[in-house]
C-alpha cells in the first residue's frame, strides 16, 4: 500500500483533486490517502496557508498531490517551525508562498512540466511534445528582495553550481530513462554573463557525461519563438527557475490548454505532484473545471511509485477520452462537465489495464 498525502487546495482544486482521486482509484492501485489542510481554508482557520502537521505529514509520506494554492501579493510570508527546536533541525526560514515552502522543505531540486499536443484537442500550435525540467530551489525566486525608499525595489538571482548540476542531471537521467533523444539547456548567459553563465557552465559539463544524448543550448527568447515557429526542435528542456515557470505555461497554452499539462517536483525527502495552473476563481464550484492537469500529475506520481502499468492505463485513457470532442470543457472550446469528463476518462481505465 502507497500512503499519499492529498491537498485539494483552493478555487478548483477540491473539484479537480477529486477527479484525480476517482481516476487513480479506478486502477486499482492500493492507496491511503491521508488528507492535509493548506491553502485559503487553513490560513482563514489557522492563521497560516501551511500549518506544520500538514507539512510534517507530507514529508513523513514522501509523496503528495495537491490541488493550486491561492497566492496574493499582500498575503504574508510563510514561516514552518515544525523543524525548529529538533536535534539536527533546520534554522527558521520563510517562503513567499505555501507551495514554495512545500517544495523546498521538502528538498525539491527539480520540477517536471509536460506539454504536448492530444488528438482530437484543438490547439494552437501543433507537434508540441516537450518535458521542461526547471531548477526549483533558486534563481530569482528565492524572492530575496528589498527596497531603497519609496521608488526602487530590488530582487537577487542566485544561481548556485550544485543546484544547475543537480537538475542538469536530473535532466540527462530523465531523457535516458524516457527514451527522450535531447536536453535543450534554456538560458541568457549572452546577457546575465555570471549568473546565466554558471547555469549554462553546469549543464555543458553534464551534458559530457551523456554523449548518448544530444546537446543544444537556446537562449529563451529564442526558445519561446521557435516554440510556436518549430517545437520539434525540442524535447527535454532544462533551465533555471523563472524561465521553467514561463515557459512551460506557454508550451501547455501553444498546446491547447493549462488544463493539460502535468506538473511534479521531486525532492530529496519527498515529492510534490501538482497541475501547472492556478486556482481559476472565477470558474470556481461551476463544474466545468478541465481535471486533465490534475489527473495527468496523478499519472506522473504513479510512474514515481513503480505503478507504471495504472500510469500508462490512466494515460491511455484520458488520450481516448480526448479525442471525443463531446468530452471537451470549455477551455478546450467544448460544453463538457468536470464530472462527465472525469466519468468518461474512469469509464476507458479497464480496457487499458488489461
Amino acid at each position: 500500500m502507497h500512503t499519499i498525502a492529498l491537498m485539494p487546495g483552493d478555487g478548483i482544486g477540491p473539484e479537480i483533486t477529486a477527479a484525480a482521486v476517482r481516476v487513480i482509484e479506478a486502477t486499482g492501485v492500493d492507496i491511503r490517502w491521508i488528507e492535509l489542510e493548506g491553502g485559503e481554508g487553513a490560513r482563514r482557520r489557522l492563521g497560516t496557508p501551511l500549518p506544520d502537521e500538514t507539512l510534517e505529514a507530507f514529508i513523513q509520506c514522501g509523496v503528495g498531490i495537491k490541488g493550486p494554492f491561492a497566492v496574493e501579493m499582500e498575503h504574508a510570508v510563510v514561516s514552518p517551525g515544525w523543524r525548529r527546536g529538533t536535534s539536527g533541525g533546520r534554522p527558521p526560514k520563510s517562503y513567499n508562498s505555501a507551495t514554495n515552502a512545500l517544495r523546498r522543505e521538502a528538498g525539491g531540486f527539480a520540477a517536471v512540466r509536460v506539454a504536448r499536443n492530444f488528438p482530437g484537442v484543438p490547439a494552437p500550435i501543433q507537434g508540441i511534445d516537450i518535458v521542461i525540467i526547471r531548477e526549483i530551489n533558486e534563481d530569482l525566486y528565492v524572492a530575496s528582495e528589498y527596497t531603497v525608499g519609496d521608488d526602487m525595489a530590488v530582487a537577487l538571482k542566485i544561481i548556485t553550481r550544485k543546484a544547475s548540476e543537480a537538475v542538469a542531471r536530473f535532466a540527462f537521467e530523465y531523457a535516458k530513462s524516457h527514451g527522450r533523444r535531447k536536453v535543450t539547456a534554456v538560458h541568457k548567459a549572452n546577457v546575465l554573463r555570471q549568473t546565466d553563465g554558471l547555469f549554462l557552465k553546469a549543464a555543458r559539463e553534464i551534458a559530457g557525461e551523456y554523449p548518448q544524448i544530444e546537446f543544444e543550448e537556446r537562449f529563451i527568447d529564442a526558445a519561446c519563438a521557435l516554440i510556436v515557429a518549430r517545437p520539434s526542435l525540442f524535447d527535454v528542456a532544462v533551465m533555471p527557475n523563472q524561465y521553467g515557470d514561463i515557459f512551460s505555461d506557454l508550451c501547455s497554452s501553444a498546446a491547447g490548454s493549462l488544463g493539460l499539462g502535468a506538473g511534479a517536483t521531486y525532492g530529496t525527502e519527498a515529492s510534490l505532484f501538482e497541475p501547472v495552473h492556478g486556482t481559476a476563481p472565477d470558474i470556481a464550484g461551476k463544474g466545468i473545471a478541465n481535471p486533465v492537469s490534475e489527473i495527468l500529475s496523478g499519472v506522473l506520481m504513479l510512474r514515481h511509485l513503480k505503478e507504471n502499468r495504472a500510469a500508462d492505463a490512466v494515460q491511455r485513457a484520458v488520450e481516448a477520452a480526448l479525442l471525443d470532442p463531446n468530452n471537451h470543457t470549455p477551455d478546450l472550446g467544448g460544453k463538457s462537465t468536470t464530472q462527465s469528463l472525469t466519468q468518461a476518462i474512469i469509464e476507458r481505465v479497464p480496457q487499458f489495464m488489461s
